[in-house]
């Protein structure tokens, strides 16, 4: 018996005798923030919790809350606080609620003394590198009703085989890495997630296949740099050997990775997506400044030129794939004619969609040390400029498939269209079709007939 185990055996004796006294079954919700590596480390914090007898539910009105933080922007910290404010009326209400938040924004020292002096009803808070123990922590805090506080600097562990309950049953997200060694100037995930530590590749072939037997046919492999797996490995395996492993899986059909690092993209990881069907036709490439200076500045150890020349090389390589990026306007320095050269790079690279963002200055980075904070109102002319650009681009881009016949991944029940699913293609456009429910999970081939810029409306053929 694992040390996970012994605890969530524990906890799940506990809580039976606690929704006994409640005459009810005590429920338990996980509210999730951030990237993809916070998804599927909340989809663990769930199954932790659904195997310790809880019954999940997606309302904050629950009898055990958990918040799954993101701190990359200033605005994820205040959707934190504003979420954690109005849930202290709803603790008052009700005397067997209790509140958790872990995450990568609780590795930053000022925000863990914010919750203990403004938020003091939370009764739990852990950190990103000992997430693994969440079902310990669980027990303290209902086994003696005291606040529990833990937060570690670092981890070198991997711990495998923590329950999961997964959002989709048809696919599915799978570390293969953690942590970051890269340490751009405005980026505060190195000292968040710590240092890189990859999974051995036996672990994630044989999670990639347990989760096949269950159903799963599209996995997406997980790292804040996935061009570095498998550096820090006994037996060292590149990202590129990696992908071609997971593509032989049988019962999987799509794999798709997030994110590389443009500065060692390798040829051969351009070959695997080429030479593997499985391989999604879409490569998220992030730029964040078409200006050197600015990179230089942004500690991107790559140019405005050796960036083009990597995108361009990929299309040459695989033509029918769709490139997406990153782009940060208004990084400290930054001149409108530094936002002119990276709008000339997404007019030469043509992106096929890009997250735009405003930079928000991190505490702890150099960035933030920066004295030439860029003004406002300078920061917004750009970022307009710049998402114009990138909305022309997508727009040019999409149009390209007008009157292609692809096959998309039915994902869901279209909310806003009655009768229609929304699907993804491998290139991720979303295609919304006539449909129902039955059809979730399922890859159908689709005429694209009418392009709204950044999705579709076909039909099935």
């Amino acid at each position: 018996m694992t040390e996970n185990t012994y605890y969530i055996e524990k906890l799940k004796q506990l809580i039976e005798e606690k929704s006994i006294e409640a005459g009810r079954r005590l429920t338990a919700c996980t509210v999730t923030f951030g990237c993809q590596m916070n998804a599927r480390d909340s989809e663990k914090l769930t199954g932790i919790l659904r195997e310790s007898g809880f019954e999940l539910t997606e309302s904050e009105n629950a009898d055990f809350v958990i918040f799954n933080t993101c701190t990359v922007r200033d605005n994820a910290d205040q959707r934190t606080f504003g979420h954690l404010g109005r849930i202290s009326h709803l603790k008052k209400k009700n005397p067997l609620m209790k509140v958790a938040v872990c995450g990568c924004m609780m590795q930053e020292k000022g925000n863990v003394e914010k919750i203990k002096k403004s938020y003091p009803f939370v009764d739990l808070v852990f950190g990103t590198h000992n997430l693994y123990r969440f079902a310990e922590y669980l027990w303290e805090v209902y086994s003696t009703d005291q606040k529990v506080r833990e937060i570690w600097d670092k981890t070198d562990s991997i711990v495998e085989d923590l329950p999961i309950e997964r959002k989709y049953p048809f696919k599915s997200g799978i570390n293969i890495m953690f942590g970051c060694d890269n340490f751009c100037s405005y980026c505060i995930v190195p000292y968040v997630r710590g240092r890189e530590r990859s999974r051995e590749p036996g672990e994630i072939i044989r999670e990639t296949e347990a989760l096949a037997r269950d159903g799963v046919s599209e996995v997406m492999l997980l790292g804040q740099n996935v061009n570095s797996y498998g550096k820090g490995l006994e037996d060292p395996i590149s990202f590129a050997e990696l992908l071609d492993e997971v593509c032989k899986v049988d019962g999987i059909r799509r794999v798709r990775f997030m994110t590389p690092h443009p500065k060692d993209l390798s040829y051969d990881l351009i070959r695997a997506v080429r030479d593997n069907p499985k391989a999604a036709r879409h490569i998220h490439l992030p730029l964040q400044s078409g200006s050197d200076r600015i990179l230089k500045r942004m500690n991107r150890h790559y140019t405005k030129e050796r960036f083009i020349e990597l995108a361009q090389k990929i299309r040459e390589e695989i033509p029918d794939v769709s490139i997406t990026t990153d782009i940060i306007v208004g990084f400290p320095g930054e001149t409108p004619e530094d936002v002119d050269d990276t709008i000339d790079v997404i007019e030469r690279v043509g992106f096929d969609n890009a997250y735009t963002f405003i930079y928000s200055k991190r505490r702890g980075t150099p960035a933030a040390a920066m004295e030439d904070q860029v003004p406002a109102d300078v920061v917004k002319a750009g970022f307009d400029r710049v998402l114009a650009a990138v909305q022309k681009s997508a727009r040019e881009r999409a149009q390209l498939l007008q009157g292609r016949v692809m096959e998309a991944l039915v994902e869901e029940v279209n909310a806003q269209k009655e009768g229609y699913v929304t699907g993804r293609l491998s290139t991720n456009m979303v295609v919304h079709v006539p449909g129902d429910a039955s059809m979730i999970g399922s890859y159908v081939p689709v005429l694209l007939e009418e392009c709204r810029g950044f999705y579709y409306f076909g039909k099935i053929v």
